[in-house]
């Protein structure tokens, strides 16, 4: 599937009023979406630890591969609300990552480094 074209069609999904200027309550929605989903990846990782001493089966992939699809899905409607896209995300990413890389600064802290 073409990455444009997941974009449109989730974003078919999302409930709410979206002609916005500034922050409201739909785009704040949405980024607590995104936070709790994340949440509920590292919970099942917490979970895989305590409960299986790390051992992923083929049923946790595909839940936690679900929750990631969620999370996706939250990244796509928060970009679009702030008049951005998932592509532009990806490329601004794989940019930013591919340079840390180049410039042998992978590790370390710090959003400019």
């Amino acid at each position: 599937m073409d990455i444009n074209d997941y974009s449109e069609q989730a974003l078919s999904a999302l409930i709410g009023e979206h002609d916005i200027v500034d922050m409201d309550a739909t785009l704040i929605s949405q980024v607590f979406g995104l936070v709790g989903e994340s949440g509920e990846v590292a919970e099942k990782f917490k979970k895989l630890i305590r409960d299986k001493k790390g051992s992923i089966s083929e049923t946790d992939r595909q839940e936690i591969v679900k929750e990631l699809g969620d999370i996706l899905w939250y990244i796509n409607s928060v970009s679009a609300l702030l008049g951005s896209s998932l592509e532009e995300v990806a490329t601004k990413n794989l940019d930013k990552v591919l340079s840390r890389k180049a410039r042998g600064v992978t590790h370390g802290s710090g959003d400019n480094r």
